[in-house]
């Protein structure tokens, strides 16, 4: 019979190798803490032209991935003073996003900025604004303006192409499977295109799938929080969800629809850049929680690229 001397140092053994093992799970899945890449914002409310603060370097690279700015062969690029080209790069941004243009960092531009988006940019190539495709519609004295866009040199598939075939990566969750395709039933509803699901991922001509960090393709996930998702314009037919976020179907607090995601990445495969129209489904943040479906917007852009 052992002692009880024994079975204390057993117990002391047992209880050191499950806090190890503990510690080794913990330091293993670093996207189990909830920070967001981009919290930093948070601390910078309030700066504008002049001030020098550190975490202004990674506002500058914030503004950088989605168009805003340029530091080709300025001196600026690599510091975290906010000079005369952040100060026009955030007043384009609050004019995208139906702010006050500012150029000052304020309250309501940082709450916009931290708002889950779509990874892809809403300036592409300079464009100044996600409004680059405006058209102009008369009836009598009235009329509107769409605030669609594309993007550069307004790729789109060959008129040969309209019946397009998707298809996922080998374990993709069916509750995923299922908001794609009544996506793409929605989009197919509201167009010329008909879509089908292809036999097999490798033939399809729109491939989709769940992805995390640098996966390959030129354009690395964060994490939780930041970018949703991101898809590639025609023909490219590549849309890839961040498997770091909380995904959901339908409107869950603290998650992200799945559909909703699908509605907005669909439309830039089918050659749709962002809009600045609040509630357009190519409106490029979403917050948690929510749902949201084509507008009219949306339709009108496609039969704008299509001639429809």
């Amino acid at each position: 019979m052992a002692s009880k001397s024994n079975l204390s140092l057993f117990t002391i053994t047992l209880l050191l190798v499950l806090l190890t093992l503990l510690c080794y799970a913990t330091a293993s899945h670093p996207h189990n803490k909830s920070s967001s890449p981009v919290e930093f914002l948070e601390h910078l409310k309030g700066c504008h032209k002049g001030d020098k603060v550190k975490g202004i370097n990674d506002l500058k690279k914030y503004l950088e991935k989605y168009g805003y700015l340029n530091y080709k062969n300025h001196s600026h690029s690599d510091d975290d003073e906010f000079d005369d080209l952040l100060e026009e790069a955030v007043k384009t941004y609050q004019i995208n996003y139906h702010l006050k243009s500012t150029g000052t960092l304020d309250s309501k531009t940082v709450s916009k900025m931290t708002t889950p988006r779509c990874g892809v940019a809403d300036i592409i190539n300079g464009t100044s604004s996600m409004r680059s495709a405006k058209k102009r519609h008369h009836h009598g004295s009235l009329h509107t303006t769409a605030h669609y866009s594309f993007f550069q040199g307004n790729p789109k598939w060959p008129s040969s192409k309209y019946h397009l075939t998707y298809g996922f990566l080998p374990n993709t969750p069916s509750e995923a499977t299922g908001a794609v395709a009544r996506a793409f039933a929605t989009w197919e509803g509201n167009t010329h295109f008909t879509f089908s699901q292809a036999q097999s991922y490798e033939n399809a001509d729109l491939k989709i799938g769940f992805q995390r960090g640098n996966h390959g393709d030129g354009a690395a996930f964060d994490g939780p929080g930041g970018t949703l998702a991101h898809a590639f314009s025609p023909t490219h037919g590549i849309f890839h969800y961040d498997a770091d976020e909380t995904w959901s179907v339908g409107a869950v607090p603290g998650a992200t629809d799945l559909e909703t995601v699908a509605l907005h990445e669909i439309g830039h495969l089918l050659g749709l850049g962002h809009s600045s129209v609040k509630g357009a489904i190519m409106e490029p943040t979403l917050p948690t929680g929510e749902t949201r479906g084509l507008h009219g917007d949306d339709v009108q852009g496609i039969k704008a690229l299509y001639n429809v």
